[in-house]
């Protein structure tokens, strides 16, 4: 069976072209469902300043990093880490367009789809619980994960987080109870009640035309990226 590993980044703001660099890369093993024990853990040194917001989701400091590697001191070992494996990401797009653009600064020219495949966790969330909230600490309320320990976003705890996570996704049957306290609960929890096979015939079907629907994920995936404190900036209204 295929090595995956569950990975995760920080950086020092939310846009690769403009600038901004990948401060943290932690990624766990899994081998047939289990974790391995083997990981990978870097932090590295920045050439651009840590967005105020941003500090306030990791509180990783410039000071903190000033000893540490540049990324291309890190290439090597990490390429070497993940090569041939599958990645399990959340929000994958984010973490792969940094991934993409350091490594083409600094000469590789290979991209992280040539060195593995992406598999996007927060995408299979949404295939499982439509409609629902995502985000990691969402997923963890869904599935009973304890992530008190979780005061600040960090790249390895997030993974080690994020295995247990995709584990419980991809594990087989679960509740249909929605987590009390997550957006769209409005039943406070209770069971989510099916409506009986003779009532449904005849009931209307309005469906979404396109536009509806672009403006329903990016609505999705703010909310997503906002619970998780990935974006910082923009607000709900913005969206939808």
């Amino acid at each position: 069976m295929a090595r995956q590993i569950v990975m995760d980044t920080e950086t020092t703001g939310l846009e690769p072209d403009a600038g901004h660099n990948i401060i943290e890369i932690g990624c766990v093993e899994m081998q047939a469902r289990k974790l391995t024990g083997r990981t990978y853990h870097q932090y590295v040194k920045p050439d651009h300043e840590i967005d105020a917001e941003a500090m306030e989701v990791h509180g990783i400091t410039h000071e903190f990093l000033d000893d540490k590697p540049k990324f291309k001191a890190v290439i090597a070992d990490f390429v070497e880490f993940v090569r041939g494996a599958e990645l399990i990401i959340h929000n994958a797009a984010f973490d792969v367009g940094f991934l993409n653009v350091e490594l083409a600064r600094n000469g590789v020219k290979e991209r992280i789809e040539d060195i593995c495949t992406v598999t996007d966790s927060l995408l299979l969330a949404r295939k499982k619980h439509p409609g629902q909230k995502n985000s990691l600490d969402a997923l963890c309320r869904r599935y009973d994960i304890d992530n008190s320990h979780r005061e600040l976003h960090g790249a390895l705890l997030d993974s080690q987080i994020l295995a247990d996570v995709y584990l419980a996704i991809t594990g087989g049957q679960t509740s249909l109870m929605l987590s009390s306290g997550e957006q769209g609960d409005a039943d406070g929890g209770e069971a989510i009640r099916r409506v009986a096979a003779d009532l449904a015939e005849g009931l209307p079907v309005v469906m979404a035309d396109a536009e509806e629907l672009s403006s329903h994920k990016q609505f999705l995936d703010l909310l997503d990226k906002k619970s998780d404190g990935a974006v910082w900036r923009q607000t709900a209204e913005s969206v939808h």
